[in-house]
């Protein structure tokens, strides 16, 4: 139903319009995100830039409301007759963030930070391109980064990275040395191998916490 809305929002008047000649046309406006909020939701980042290579700006928001965290990712269109706006992927944060998400825009790659948790804490990070499918415009996973590890180094910890395009993995074990103020984490026992290669696209996200402890518990 969130899915149906958004897109009910982006079809608006304004969305969508007749594409005169003219220099690349500009991203969303921010009445269009706040227009599709449910109550007690709001815009925690945004980011604009371009995603699928046609020199025009697309845009990544996301809305936080009282249970939920969703990125959503919205791609520029031209035709002969019409330019606009379409959504192209969305997926679901972590529910208890410990700042905003940061999004960025580089080289055609979304790349998301986040973190969230307690005193434990886990920090992610999602690398996404754009592709095209028979469906349309996806946003598929290309890289996912993920460490769980204390605040206050009352713990070990691990981390990964992923590289999901070509199936090369890292994992570290964070020890925890020292005493009192000075503890900090060494990283031990880097282990390097290659997973089966696979297409993910950013509806079909894993949860990164999950995906750090499936690889470092296999053996």
């Amino acid at each position: 139903m969130r899915s149906l809305r958004w897109i009910a929002v982006l079809m608006l008047p304004g969305a969508a319009h007749a594409a005169p000649a003219r220099p690349p046309q500009p991203p969303i406006s921010d009445a269009l995100p706040i227009e599709g909020l449910e109550p007690g939701g709001e815009i925690e980042a945004r980011a604009d830039g371009d995603l699928n290579g046609d020199g025009d700006n697309d845009t990544v928001f996301v809305v936080s409301g009282p249970d939920a965290r969703t990125v959503h990712v919205v791609l520029s269109y031209r035709t002969g007759v019409d330019m606009g706006h379409r959504p192209a992927g969305q997926f679901k944060l972590e529910p208890d963030p410990l700042g905003p998400a940061g999004l960025t825009i580089g080289k055609g790659v979304l790349t998301i930070k986040d973190l969230t948790g307690g005193t434990t804490a886990l920090s992610a990070t999602y690398r996404y391109r754009a592709v095209t499918t028979k469906d349309g415009p996806r946003m598929r996973l290309i890289g996912l980064d993920a460490t769980v590890y204390s605040r206050t180094y009352a713990h070990d910890g691990n981390e990964m990275s992923w590289n999901v395009a070509t199936g090369d993995t890292i994992t570290t074990l964070l020890k925890v040395t020292g005493t009192g103020e000075d503890r900090s984490y060494d990283k031990l026992y880097t282990r390097k191998f290659k997973r089966p290669v696979r297409i993910v696209y950013m509806e079909n996200t894993p949860g990164a916490e999950e995906e750090l402890v499936g690889v470092t518990k296999a053996k």
